[in-house]
């Protein structure tokens, strides 16, 4: 029933052709488009768009079901300056051009535990790699996460790779000062997965140049780093 829904929802759009380069377009305005990766039942789009009205945010998953919940409040709201877009995240960069993103979120992604399924991650450097094709120069990722190896492999990763920590913190809600944004609290955060009873953040930005090609070093170290098994 809800697949059959967002069919009609003007403010979702499932493997469209064409649209890189002209999400202005489609959004009717020329505010910075921002997205969310992997953005599950939408809570991070709606509320940042939200929270910013001069900045367009595109939730992008697969599961239609889960899209479905957002973009529905979306309308119900009149909240014009979001969108959800179905596709797999692998292949975002068919969808946008070079400089179109201003920034990117990624909220409480499944953090592929299995040493195994390392390269699913979603700050893999193979994923890095296509958002790198879609950022403005000096755009942002933000992860949240309550996943402590998560959040230790971007670490590691941003160091490796060369990649400019703009912050890291340990424990969200343990901060005296905390960005409105951070607050924001998803279904998935609720349920505590991890059971680590703490939410990690990191802000991240990549190099112009392409990342070096480490990855086999990348997954040794992850080998010798991490407790998680296959």
């Amino acid at each position: 029933m809800r697949f059959e829904a967002i069919k009609s929802f003007l403010n979702v759009l499932q493997y469209p052709e064409g649209m890189a380069g002209r999400w202005n377009t489609f959004l009717k305005n020329n505010n910075p488009v921002y997205l969310e990766l992997g953005c599950g039942k939408g809570e991070y789009t709606v509320a940042l768009a939200k929270m910013f009205p001069r900045k367009n945010f595109i939730g992008v998953d697969l599961k239609g079901n889960r899209i479905y919940i957002g973009a529905k409040k979306c309308l119900e709201e009149n909240i014009s300056n979001a969108a959800f877009l179905r596709i797999q995240i692998d292949k975002i960069h068919n969808y946008f051009s070079k400089d179109e993103v201003k920034e990117i979120w990624i909220t409480f992604p499944d953090p592929q535990l299995r040493k195994s399924k390392a390269k699913k991650r979603l700050t893999h450097p193979k994923f890095l790699r296509l958002y790198q094709q879609i950022l403005s120069e000096r755009g942002l990722i933000h992860l949240k996460t309550d996943s402590p190896d998560l959040y230790a492999f971007t670490l590691l990763v941003i160091d490796m790779y060369g990649l400019v920590l703009h912050e890291s913190i340990d424990n969200v809600y343990e901060q005296p000062d905390i960005k409105e944004e951070l607050k924001i609290q998803t279904y998935y955060e609720s349920l505590d997965i991890a059971h680590s009873r703490r939410i990690h953040y990191i802000c991240f930005s990549l190099p112009s140049a392409p990342l070096p090609e480490l990855d086999d070093v990348l997954q040794q170290r992850i080998k010798e780093n991490e407790t998680a098994v296959d």
